[in-house]
């Protein structure tokens, strides 16, 4: 079935600040906060909704201008259109056959098959299974681990796996046939992992526990990596799927990444398949905002929104409390929220200056969002009050940005290289310079499952940090040109989780 949505462009042309501005521009808007009546389109059908749970770089560099860019210095420009929401079939491809399977549907939903509950994986000491449930329901015996953090390497087109209580790498995956440009990873509420690839576009799901690979050579065992030593694409148990995307380039690729939470149905006690977002391009720069069955990699809904930016594809994702999809553009390109349910999409503004680069997002849903230049270097938007402030200048650039449960920011800082902690509650900066010793490009930030700051480093390495002492407590420098600044660890999924 195929839907569409109209954003009228007389409302988008209404909002309070400019859309169409230059990726490269150096001037400012106003330093005050910005309030911004959010846009909407008319509602539509979903396409798609959750089933029960299955088995299942480029290089950033600081340009003169006071841009900060993947690769290259290509100018932004935004402007307004019409979007559509396609239901859709699509073909995921099996990476230990190289075959493609398309699995017809109407209502756009997923299969499944049985899941195990019980944890035999020998990855972690400390796997563990949900203890909570809907009221009336038994916890969910879903097998679950959080003792990770994953990290792509770029030119290597792996994704590591790695422990964050011990810093040993527990696997490390390739995620594509070729060359694929692996960034962002998203973590779900159960540990697994998908990665987005920007060209090669594509994405690609790891099992975080032995108990959902799937052996598929039949010999009796699972045949998957436990350190750094990859296996050859295909041949890896974990890597549960792979769905190739159709974007034309490197600029257009898949970028924005989230998985949905979800909680057990009050009726059945089931707890369903969560399913992931992704945003990339077309061709003509229209774009795509399509969610994927976690459990198969097939294509559910196809939100498209025309004249996107001629920049690069839709930057950070996250999700809310409500599954909504979160979207934030590179510099001066949109910020978009879409209705989980009726695929509607809200155009939120800009912040007052204008320039973006990471993100995150709280448990009450508001959005964080790094910057690389201008009067602030740090900016949040306040979902209640529809509107953004910017915190000033935090001693420069903060690119990757995550939240954590203590209502604390945490900033990426590059130029100089540091980690920035910001107080979400008063807008304020804490500290814009932790020491980060011997540190190159610092450019993505996580927390991970015991509360510590984890911060990758372009210089091959991430280093885990203490939230209170600021002390570096490990680091881990076997990173190959490392690129990911998104939920790595499924932390940030935590903070909003439906209760």
């Amino acid at each position: 079935m195929r839907y569409t949505i109209a954003i009228s462009p007389l409302l988008v042309l209404g909002l309070a600040l400019p859309l169409g501005c230059s990726g490269d521009d150096t001037s400012e808007s106003s330093d005050t906060n910005s309030s911004t009546s959010p846009t909407t389109s008319p509602t539509t059908s979903p396409t798609s909704s959750p089933t029960s749970e299955g088995s299942d770089t480029a290089s950033g560099t600081t340009e003169n201008s006071g841009s900060v860019s993947e690769s290259d210095g290509t100018s932004s420009s935004t402007t307004d259109g019409t979007a559509t929401a396609t239901s859709t079939t699509d073909g995921t491809t099996d990476p230990t056959t190289g075959t493609t399977a398309v699995t017809a549907t109407d209502s756009g939903t997923s299969t499944t098959d049985g899941t195990s509950t019980s944890d035999s994986d020998s990855d972690s000491d400390s796997d563990s299974t949900s203890t909570t449930g809907m009221q009336g329901c038994p916890p969910d015996q879903t097998p679950s681990t959080f003792d990770f953090i994953w990290i792509a390497n770029t030119s290597q087109n792996t994704v590591s796996k790695i422990n964050t209580m011990t810093g040993v790498e527990a696997g490390r995956y390739l995620v594509g046939p070729g060359q694929t440009n692996a960034s962002r990873t998203s973590v779900n509420q159960f540990g697994d992992v998908v990665v987005s690839s920007r060209h090669e576009g594509r994405v690609t799901k790891v099992a975080a526990l032995e108990v959902r690979c799937v052996d598929k050579n039949n010999n009796g065992m699972i045949d998957t990596s436990k350190d750094a030593t990859f296996l050859p694409w295909g041949q890896d148990e974990c890597v549960l799927w792979d769905t190739p995307i159709p974007s034309p380039s490197y600029t257009h690729g898949p970028r924005a990444t989230a998985w949905e939470a979800v909680k057990q149905d009050e009726i059945t006690c089931e707890m369903p398949v969560p399913r992931v977002w992704i945003g990339y391009k077309d061709q003509a720069n229209s774009a795509h905002f399509v969610r994927l069955a976690g459990d198969t990699g097939e294509i559910l809904d196809d939100v498209v929104l025309e004249n996107w930016s001629t920049s690069f594809s839709p930057y950070g994702g996250a999700v809310n409390s409500e599954g909504d999809f979160i979207i934030t553009g590179y510099n001066n390109d949109r910020v978009l929220a879409i209705d989980s349910v009726t695929l509607e999409i809200t155009d939120l503004g800009l912040p007052p200056g204008g320039t973006k680069y990471g993100m995150g997002v709280q448990g009450n849903g508001d959005i964080w969002v790094g910057s690389f230049s201008g009067a602030h270097n740090l900016y949040h938007y306040k979902w209640a009050e529809k509107m953004w402030v910017g915190l000033g200048q935090g001693g420069g650039s903060i690119l990757g940005v995550a939240a954590d449960k203590e209502g604390r920011i945490w900033g990426a800082g590059t130029g100089p290289c540091r980690l920035v902690k910001a107080d979400a509650e008063t807008d304020t900066y804490l500290e814009t310079n932790i020491a980060l010793p011997g540190c190159g490009s610092p450019w993505g930030v996580s927390i991970d499952n015991e509360g510590y700051v984890w911060v990758v480093d372009k210089a091959n390495k991430a280093y885990k940090v203490d939230p209170d002492s600021h002390n570096v407590e490990l680091i881990f420098d076997k990173l190959v040109n490392p690129y990911t600044y998104s939920d790595m660890t499924g932390q940030g999924l935590q903070l909003v989780l439906p209760q």
